[in-house]
């Protein structure tokens, strides 16, 4: 039996087209989350983001705590909170709070914020983002652990800080840290021996970045005498599927346009380059995304797996809304039937060993069984007179 057992989630920005009504889009988000808690998918990633107009969700403690109300069993995390743009002291609090509202089943996920445009509305300069976010991730480390700290940097203050409740979960909220092209993230991550969260795509080239950066992670880790464990490890790619590949492909041609223009006008990191006649040729061609059926999710997956030189811990989908709301609930759901159960130890390896079992007996055992029936019958007769 195959022991390997990959986690399945949603990264969920979320990316919205202008045209929607923003609220029902929320509530769509909502719904979302609920409709992968039904099908046994394992955690959800919620972003922060405050300009651009795509990205909607500007804090996602508040919609964590609301989806831990209409949810049982999934996870639910921040992907990612932007730690300059916040104190420490104050975060730090509020997540502690969080992890006892959905008694455990937040997580915490950091980064130094991706979307320039916020950055720029606070008077935050590019150059300064990722030393913040060291800065403050090792207060908010040792505040999780109940340390007292006290610290000045030029952009927040800590005198005799700790927090007043200790974790719900032990020994504190998982965590995690984003990482993309950079080896910040991994720095960062492998040093406080919490999860990294990789982005920035899945072609060979992203791949081959990600596993790299896992290796500093894992040096990073050594150093500051922590362990490493890949099942904190989390790659995050795109992906759509349906009964059939043309299927697939005409579903997504709802909402790859705006997608496809809003990483073009807005984003500093397109994820299709500009003069690309075919975007959907492209991201499949490229590794970047699945749009076909389960079987090529399937070798999609695997393709993550082998790239990863080793393994990792749950692959995300970027939830990318390519595709209207109902095939949108349809492909999580075929991914759900039959896909994840290929990645969890070979859910069906039993049931198909028992049927096996069972078909290569069927022929003796059937015999056997009308024998015993028949047997039955004749008694019934012999015992009635005729």
């Amino acid at each position: 039996m195959n022991d390997r057992y990959l986690r399945t989630g949603v990264f969920l920005a979320p990316f919205h087209a202008l045209g929607e009504n923003p609220t029902l889009a929320l509530e769509r988000d909502m719904e979302l989350v609920v409709h992968l808690d039904r099908l046994n998918y394992h955690e959800a990633w919620i972003g922060e983001h405050h300009s651009g107009g795509f990205e909607i969700i500007a804090c996602p403690e508040m919609f964590i705590a609301a989806a831990a109300r209409e949810t049982r069993h999934i996870r639910l995390g921040t992907g990612v909170v932007s730690l300059p743009y916040h104190h420490p002291f104050t975060l730090a609090s509020r997540m502690m709070q969080l992890d006892h509202m959905t008694r455990g089943r937040a997580m915490f996920g950091v980064g130094p914020g991706s979307l320039i445009y916020d950055a720029e509305k606070i008077g935050l300069k590019a150059a300064d983002q990722r030393r913040r976010m060291d800065e403050s991730l090792d207060c908010i480390m040792q505040l999780m652990q109940g340390e007292i700290v006290t610290r000045k940097t030029d952009w927040f203050t800590l005198n005799e800080a700790k927090l007043q409740l200790v974790p719900y979960s032990r020994p504190h909220i998982e965590m995690a840290v984003a990482s993309s092209r950079s080896p910040v993230g991994a720095v960062a991550s492998g040093k406080h021996g919490i999860g990294m969260l990789s982005i920035g795509g899945t072609s060979d080239e992203a791949l081959a970045a990600h596993a790299k950066n896992w290796a500093i992670h894992e040096d990073a880790a050594r150093e500051a005498g922590k362990t490493t464990d890949r099942s904190r490890w989390r790659i995050v790619t795109f992906a759509h599927v349906a009964e059939t590949r043309e299927k697939a492909r005409a579903d997504v041609a709802y909402g790859l346009a705006d997608f496809n223009r809003y990483f073009n006008d807005v984003a500093t990191f397109p994820i299709v380059p500009p003069g690309i006649d075919d975007p959907l040729n492209y991201l499949t061609e490229s590794g970047l995304a699945c749009i076909g059926t389960p079987d090529d999710c399937i070798r999609h997956f695997e393709r993550l797996w082998q790239g990863s030189n080793g393994g990792f811990g749950a692959v995300l989908l970027l939830a990318h809304n390519w595709a209207d709301w109902e095939a949108t609930r349809r492909s999580y759901e075929l991914m759900a039937r039959y896909v994840h159960p290929h990645f969890q130890r070979d859910a069906n390896s039993l049931r198909q060993w028992s049927y096996n079992d069972a078909k290569t007996k069927r022929a003796t055992a059937g015999i056997e069984n009308q024998a015993a029936v028949q047997a039955a019958i004749d008694q019934y007769k012999a015992r009635k007179g005729g």
